[in-house]
């Protein structure tokens, strides 16, 4: 027989700054190395990989060898989901460096919410398709005083956006491919940084693959951010509207 869920085993092992650090920068849905890691919760090589050896066996992360390299991933989508909900609940970080200004920055222009794209990109590109008609079903906005379940930093649940027909001609003609499976054709999640909705499900992560493939976006090093190429500076003028200086 088993007893309750041992909440305090994973909340112990997301405690830890170094930890939690290195979980948050796997949420790009990248598998990174355990160097970039190591940077990345501004630790030794040594602490980070006895981090990395507890998040593995705790079941938050997987490794896959290659050769004498060792690269890490988030387990599965169910983490990054507990990842997202988590930060809606933490405060920030104080920013105490140029740093962490930069990232920061970073962050809110144009980042990857696990596997479809969040910030100030994201929420642009799913306004347009609303205003577009490319979808149906909401405003794109996040209105605290009249939502239901919606939390900021959580997939969505008080709308049912649809995807039209034209946006589905819309979508073939920029090249985006869906990946099918389960999951819903269109979802969204309020986005932490904008207070708005940013598009997720198999359009989002249809959109996402997109970019990273023309080569629009490019992911910085061991960050959710993404940068906008020049090439994708001028795409998104002209596929979406929108005006954004590459970089």
């Amino acid at each position: 027989m088993s007893g309750d869920a041992d909440l305090a085993r994973v909340a112990e092992l997301m405690a830890d700054r170094a930890r939690s650090r290195i979980l948050l920068a796997l949420t790009s849905g990248r598998e990174l190395s355990a160097s970039l890691l190591a940077d990345e919760a501004g630790v030794s090589r040594s602490t980070a990989s006895a981090h990395l050896r507890k998040l593995t066996e705790g079941g938050l992360i997987a490794v896959r060898a290659d050769g004498k390299n060792r690269h890490y991933r988030l387990a599965g989508p169910a983490v990054s989901e507990v990842l997202e909900r988590l930060m809606e609940l933490a405060p920030p970080e104080p920013i105490t460096s140029l740093r962490a200004s930069t990232r920061a920055s970073q962050m809110r222009r144009a980042r990857s919410c696990y596997d479809h794209l969040a910030g100030q990109l994201g929420v642009g590109i799913m306004r347009s398709m609303l205003e577009r008609g490319f979808l149906l079903g909401g405003d794109g906005g996040f209105h605290p005083g009249g939502e239901g379940a919606d939390r900021p930093a959580a997939y969505g649940r008080d709308l049912d956006y649809e995807l039209t027909g034209s946006g589905r001609d819309f979508l073939d003609d920029v090249g985006v491919r869906l990946p099918g499976g389960r999951r819903p054709l269109v979802r969204y999640c309020v986005d932490w940084t904008e207070t708005r909705h940013h598009l997720a499900g198999q359009v989002g992560r249809g959109l996402h693959d997109r970019f990273l493939e023309a080569g629009w976006v490019e992911q910085r090093a061991s960050s959710r951010a993404v940068r906008v190429t020049s090439a994708g500076a001028a795409a998104l003028d002209r596929l979406f509207g929108l005006v954004v200086e590459p970089g």
